[in-house]
């Protein structure tokens, strides 16, 4: 999952990238409301979170921009400014969440991972990876046009891996997509390696190049090395 943090102060920016990236997601950070602005109208993050009080330009007009143009990233405010006629503001806006300040990291996480949870407005049918194939309609993955048998699970963490193609996602962000009821991930987590290795084996056996891949401490993602 990609992240832009939108945020002036040095130091809370700091932290959220460090807490972020520990987490397996992927962060830009812009420390101004233009910067941010152009960054985010590349349309090339799963979220923004963005600071309302920004040099330049503030976070309401760099939300209203955003809209105006038609992106459609899913958008979470982050200020101090938490009064009742500023949280209206921003969701009458378009804002898809509002944290008021002072917070902490694991609840700007929970919001962010049901941001995750949320399935794509516009969704692709078919996904692709160098020469490894998903066709959601017809449920079929294919490598290099050969069939690839998938169980229930096995399809829907392919496709989760084929949406976020190229981001590192931690073993928490797989559960709450592709096992959202449990809870328990101390011992969930077994899951997802054991499915992954299942994943790997048929994707990857005997295959150049290896698509999946394991980042000790981090996490798995799939991408075309070359």
């Amino acid at each position: 999952m990609k992240v832009l943090l939108v945020e002036d102060e040095p130091k809370l920016a700091q932290s959220l990238e460090k807490s972020l990236k520990a987490e397996g997601f992927a962060v830009d950070r812009a420390e101004d409301g233009l910067r941010g602005l152009e960054l985010a109208l590349g349309c090339r993050h799963d979220v923004v979170v963005l600071d309302v009080m920004l040099p330049f330009m503030d976070g309401f007009e760099v939300l209203a921009r955003i809209r105006r143009e038609r992106c459609k990233v899913p958008i979470i405010l982050l200020t101090a400014r938490g009064g009742l006629d500023d949280r209206i503001k921003g969701l009458d806006l378009g804002a898809d969440d509002y944290l008021p300040k002072p917070f902490e990291f694991r609840e700007l996480l929970a919001r962010l991972r049901a941001i995750l949870r949320r399935p794509p407005s516009e969704l692709q049918l078919a996904l692709r990876v160098a020469d490894l194939e998903l066709d959601v309609g017809r449920r079929e993955l294919r490598r290099a046009g050969e069939i690839i048998p998938l169980r229930t699970k096995e399809f829907a963490l392919m496709e989760l891996f084929m949406r976020r193609k190229g981001l590192v996602l931690s073993r928490s962000m797989i559960l709450d997509q592709v096992w959202p009821s449990d809870s328990d991930y101390g011992d969930a987590s077994n899951l997802v390696d054991v499915y992954v290795a299942q994943l790997r084996k048929k994707i990857d056996a005997g295959r150049e190049p290896k698509l999946l891949q394991t980042l000790r401490g981090t996490g798995y993602v799939l991408r075309d090395p070359s």
